[in-house]
């Protein structure tokens, strides 16, 4: 297979896709196929092993969590998981910003791109149920930063429950960037827990435009819990990877559709 030269967050990002798709890889065939040396390699599935998002093997290395639902996967790594379209994703999504705007972060991978690339703007007031993404906009050190309270879920880093739910009803935001686990025409926004949907819901309710934000890897599935009916979406930031029938019948619906082309590294 010919070499690909990509970023070491890419490489890492390529090396777990890989794992989904075959349970085992070893540093000789990476190697080959990222055209970079056994050493880099080795440096990287270290890397991932510190994070808890692979398992060393002698010569290589295996995938963790076998059997953990995809959707419920560790923050960690759903982070590296279609890296370079997150980027991209979240590069388009803060273009439909404005300043002055108030604007709700849903948690997710690909929200934490959007509050990563809001450099242009001077005044914003930011709420968000995520604390990797408060962090994130708390960097700027110019925004109003509002972080909604109540229980902490591990695996999303995401704050849900009833205090979270009641605290989200004293606002209303111009713009909400919602991160979607599950999206299809049919059945709608869903994801596998029902705290997230219970909020997720709410932020919809509160918020005068809604703005989905996920790779195409989401699309044409469905997990546990229902959020939302597409018909409720006004824009769709998602990647060129998506079917284009689907963005045919969006924007039927008259929802908006970017469909962003991700960097070559």
């Amino acid at each position: 297979m010919e070499n690909v030269v990509m970023s070491s967050n890419g490489r890492r990002s390529a090396i777990l896709q890989m794992l989904k798709q075959d349970s085992n890889v070893s540093v000789a065939e990476l190697s080959k196929r990222f055209g970079v040396s056994e050493v880099t390699i080795r440096k990287d599935l270290n890397l991932l092993k510190e994070r808890n998002l692979l398992v060393r093997t002698r010569g290589g290395a295996i995938r963790q969590g076998i059997g953990v639902q995809e959707d419920e996967m560790n923050i960690r790594f759903k982070s590296l998981t279609h890296f370079r379209e997150k980027q991209a994703i979240g590069r388009a999504a803060a273009g439909l910003i404005e300043d002055g705007d108030t604007i709700l972060l849903d948690s997710g991978t690909t929200t934490f791109q959007v509050a990563a690339n809001l450099h242009k703007f001077k005044n914003l007031t930011i709420l968000t149920n995520a604390i990797n993404v408060a962090r994130e906009v708390l960097s700027y050190k110019r925004f109003n930063v509002i972080l909604l309270g109540g229980n902490i879920r591990n695996s999303s880093e995401s704050v849900v429950g009833a205090l979270a739910e009641s605290n989200l009803k004293m606002f209303y935001c111009d713009k909400l960037f919602l991160g979607v686990d599950s999206f299809n025409i049919e059945t709608g926004l869903s994801t596998p827990s029902v705290e997230e949907a219970n909020i997720n819901q709410i932020m919809i309710s509160r918020s005068r435009k809604t703005i989905a934000v996920f790779d195409s890897s989401k699309v044409n599935k469905r997990a546990l819990a229902f959020i939302a009916n597409v018909d409720k979406i006004d824009t769709v930031v998602t990647d060129d990877g998506m079917d284009k029938s689907v963005r045919s019948q969006l924007k039927a619906m008259n929802v908006e559709v970017m469909a962003v082309k991700p960097d070559l590294y």
